[in-house]
């Protein structure tokens, strides 16, 4: 289903069973065609089952694995991957040449910017103190060149430094500085490795 508020660009393959354009909540039941608008780029691939909701913009050569769901208010750069069974509930900024790998969880109110990779099954998180206490929601900022291992969790408002690298499987609890590794549960800050002082661009 492509809604009328959905504009795609040049050479996209859609396939079956996607979803373009869905509506908000607080557009539930309203006219589609005043919905907010959603822009994609040229040359998307999206997958089947994936689902972008309305007041999305997304660059070109974006990629979608199946199954992923792209909530209200995002903001999708150039040359980005969401993996198959990936989340990203709204209200985020994402950069350029960015993968996001299978069944990651990306929380509302997030940043990420260019070149970051996140491996498969990250969970990041934005409300300190779930049930318990109100307050704003706010999720991880990552910075530019970041890598976030394998089954890593990131806790709210905690920002990931420009060149970090965060381990597979760790929890990470503060704030990483640029060019460092975070490793551990929770995770603790050391130097990086000579060889991993590199950022490759992402295709």
């Amino acid at each position: 289903m492509v809604a009328k508020n959905v504009t795609v660009g040049k050479r996209c393959v859609i396939q079956e069973n996607v979803s373009l354009g869905m509506p908000a909540r607080e557009f539930l039941g309203k006219n589609r065609e005043r919905l907010p608008a959603t822009t994609i780029g040229d040359n998307a691939v999206l997958r089947s089952g994936t689902v972008i909701y309305c007041a999305v913009t997304i660059g070109n050569n974006f990629q979608s694995g199946h199954h992923v769901l792209i909530r209200e208010q995002t903001i999708i750069g150039s040359n980005v991957l969401v993996g198959t069974n990936t989340v990203i509930d709204g209200r985020t900024k994402i950069g350029d040449h960015v993968s996001i790998q299978s069944s990651v969880y990306i929380p509302s109110d997030t940043i990420i910017e260019d070149f970051v990779f996140i491996g498969p099954n990250s969970v990041l998180t934005n409300d300190k103190y779930p049930v318990r206490k109100q307050q704003a929601l706010k999720g991880p900022t990552i910075r530019s060149g970041a890598t976030i291992g394998a089954n890593a969790t990131l806790l709210p408002e905690i920002e990931i430094g420009p060149g970090a690298v965060v381990a597979a499987g760790s929890v990470v609890t503060r704030d990483v500085p640029a060019w460092k590794l975070a490793i551990g549960v929770p995770a603790r800050i050391e130097d990086l490795p000579e060889f991993l002082k590199v950022v490759n661009k992402i295709q």
